[in-house]
């Protein structure tokens, strides 16, 4: 579970923090399932110097209500870290709903996994521990047209969302949703590279620049980059 310190980072874009007080306060946090929130405060205490890479509430609150939308039943997800984003995809999803969960650390997963079963949300959820490429390179392998992703959820290694692009082009359905976590990048995208942040957060934002301006181009989605918790772009393939 060790990797960069993210402690001394701030995922949230807007510039008031009064402002996102409020937005927390008035609609995000009083709506929050106390297992999300006790998810939250767990990885805070056993994973300090990574806990902001799990998905902000409100960031949570946006994918559980496009999640029920279009009435999903089968998503994928990219990235798990302790799993906040998973129970919010699984208390979103009916009782006969299937989440295949790829992750490299089973146990970064197994710090969420308590609140998952508590939740009894635990038979939703496929967990595969592996690199994603390989794990999606099987899926494409087995998939029947029959059996395509309703939705995909990505928040793994940012330098591979582009391959994970190309095979999940192949694994969610038409009209589906593919959603980017982290494409606005602390913001970073906007500015020229910093001197006073770690290495990896000027070597990530080049990452995403070129990874937005690909997704940009690409054809065979339509897109919306929102600007909630650290950037989501959300896909829908067209093609």
């Amino acid at each position: 579970m060790e990797g960069n310190d993210l402690s001394s980072l701030e995922k949230c874009l807007l510039k008031s923090e009064a402002l996102h007080q409020y937005i927390l306060e008035t609609n995000v946090l009083p709506r929050e399932h106390e297992l999300l929130k006790k998810l939250r405060e767990e990885t805070k205490a056993r994973i300090p110097k990574r806990a902001l890479m799990n998905v902000p509430p409100e960031e949570g609150q946006l994918l559980a209500i496009i999640l029920k939308a279009m009435n999903a039943k089968r998503t994928i997800e990219v990235g798990v870290f302790t799993g906040y984003s998973l129970l919010v995809t699984a208390l979103a999803l009916p009782k006969d709903a299937k989440i295949t969960a790829i992750d490299i650390s089973r146990e970064c997963y197994e710090v969420g996994l308590p609140f998952i079963k508590e939740a009894g949300v635990e038979d939703k959820i496929n967990f595969i521990e592996s690199d994603a490429v390989p794990a999606l390179d099987k899926l494409v392998e087995e998939v029947n047209e029959d059996d395509l992703f309703d939705f995909a959820f990505v928040d793994a290694e940012k330098p591979r969302y582009w391959d994970y692009h190309e095979r999940l082009l192949k694994l969610v359905r038409v009209n589906g949703l593919i959603c980017y976590d982290n494409t606005l990048w602390l913001g970073t995208v906007a500015h020229p590279p910093q001197q006073d942040v770690p290495d990896f957060v000027n070597y990530v934002r080049e990452v995403v620049l070129k990874f937005s301006g690909k997704l940009a181009a690409d054809t065979r989605v339509e897109l919306s980059q929102v600007c909630i918790g650290d950037g989501l772009t959300i896909c829908r393939r067209i093609a």
